[in-house]
């Protein structure tokens, strides 16, 4: 029952927001009482906490996933951005990141401790295989872009409100963050991806 608690309230909290969403409103959509919520999570707060956790792991089995197809450097950095569009379709108004910041600032510090170290862990993965594979330039300074990068996705998940927007930006973000690091096989490679996102 737990793991369905969490599973019901992670649907929730992304869809319509982790202020707007009540005890009341899970164990409606649960068909079940408030009471038995409660057996399981002592407030609110540690509901949120679960089931942002099982997100983040959630997120993780879908990077680790198409890394494993072995798509190309920039080819992998695409599909990543496709799934996490597909993840989050149901939430077009508000960016859970912005949410979970502006109204529970512990959780979310707790969770961006865990999630920047993962981060870059993959960005730098995919920029040594984008050198080995001639994608990305060998004379990059792996470090800064890795910050670089990761900076700017964050900024603009906790700053911009509307999900549809923060995904918009994400993908110039994407564009940006490749043509700076891109060989000329690479911004070949980047310009076939760019044109099936808009054909």
């Amino acid at each position: 029952m737990k793991e369905k608690i969490i599973a019901k309230a992670s649907e929730l909290f992304l869809k319509l927001g982790f202020k707007s969403v009540t005890m009341d409103d899970i164990a409606g959509e649960m068909c079940i009482s408030k009471k038995t919520i409660y057996k399981y999570f002592c407030n609110k707060e540690v509901l949120i906490e679960e089931s942002t956790s099982t997100v983040h792991r959630q997120v993780h089995e879908v990077i680790d996933s198409i890394v494993a197809k072995d798509f190309n450097a920039i080819h992998e950095n695409f599909e990543i951005r496709e799934s996490f569009q597909n993840m989050f379709q149901n939430n077009i108004d508000t960016s859970p990141l912005y949410q979970l910041k502006k109204h529970y600032p512990e959780i979310y510090h707790n969770l961006m401790t865990h999630e920047i170290d993962q981060c870059n862990h993959y960005f730098k993965d995919n920029i040594l295989k984008g050198m080995r594979e001639g994608l990305y330039r060998k004379d990059l300074n792996i470090d800064i872009y890795v910050k670089f990068y990761y900076t700017l996705i964050f900024h603009i998940n906790e700053t911009t409100i509307s999900e549809r927007e923060a995904q918009k930006i994400e993908l110039e973000a994407l564009e940006y963050h490749t043509r700076a690091m891109a060989t000329e096989k690479g911004i070949i490679e980047l310009e076939k991806q760019l044109k099936k996102i808009t054909t």
